[in-house]
């Protein structure tokens, strides 16, 4: 593997993560921030506006994460060029029914490498060094979505990029799960509540994240550690979603 082209291509990628995240999270924000309240469809979670600090603060560690993941990311893309990934072109080579399974599959993986990872910065002995800086956003805005220390992304960095080396995945449905996590980590940062009452507290929201879920998170530390699905916090008993919010 060339190291310049390396190196190149994490330039590349982290230009295209950072554009990414501010063009996600920046919307979402002029949507549910600087509009009036009334104008808005959806119901707020939090009283009181973000302060420019705190957003401040956000975009600085969502920036620094942007070349930290582009990094492993980077080295799985170069290793795709040289046929050393799982990664393959013609939908037709395992059929179109497994380009949703591993979809889901990698979902799933992620999840559950989340929730635990996710327990473990929480320990008094790693929170400080680890998970601190994401939760001085008690309060959080979009630009929290991102927003991780440096030990924090380079522990969630590495996963999705490891995968394609191991489970086979067409490109599509990579840039549709990278998609899938930007757009859904900026709303459950978000502040504001968009999805439908009927949904959140129905039977599909009962095993997926929603921004009531995880606002509960940045004040009950205790509680709700998962990314995408209830499902982990319901088995070890950490979920928590207040009736009817």
């Amino acid at each position: 593997m060339n190291p310049l082209a390396v190196l190149v291509t994490t330039a590349a990628l982290t230009v295209i993560i950072a554009l990414r995240y501010l063009a996600v999270a920046g919307a979402a924000y002029a949507l549910l921030w600087r509009r009036d309240p009334a104008r808005v469809a959806g119901r707020r979670l939090n009283a009181g506006t973000p302060t420019a600090a705190l957003i401040r603060h956000e975009l600085k560690l969502s920036l620094l994460s942007s070349w930290i993941y582009a990094l492993p990311a980077a080295l799985a893309l170069e290793a795709w060029k040289a046929g050393g990934t799982r990664i393959y072109l013609d939908p037709d080579r395992y059929g179109w029914p497994w380009l949703i399974a591993s979809g889901l599959i990698y979902l799933l993986i992620q999840d559950a490498w989340y929730y635990w990872l996710h327990r473990a910065m929480h320990h008094r002995a790693l929170f400080r060094h680890l998970h601190a800086g994401h939760h001085r956003s008690r309060r959080p805005t979009p630009f929290a979505s991102f927003a991780f220390d440096a030990g924090e992304a380079a522990l969630n960095a590495w996963l999705l990029p490891a995968l394609v080396f191991v489970i086979p995945i067409h490109p599509a449905v990579l840039v549709a799960i990278l998609m899938l996590m930007t757009v859904t980590a900026v709303l459950n940062h978000s502040g504001w509540e968009v999805l439908p009452r009927g949904l959140v507290h129905g039977p599909v929201g009962r095993w997926l994240i929603s921004a009531t879920h995880h606002d509960l998170h940045h004040t009950r530390y205790d509680k709700n550690f998962g990314l995408h699905f209830r499902l982990w916090d319901r088995l070890m008993g950490t979920d928590l979603m207040p009736p009817g919010r």
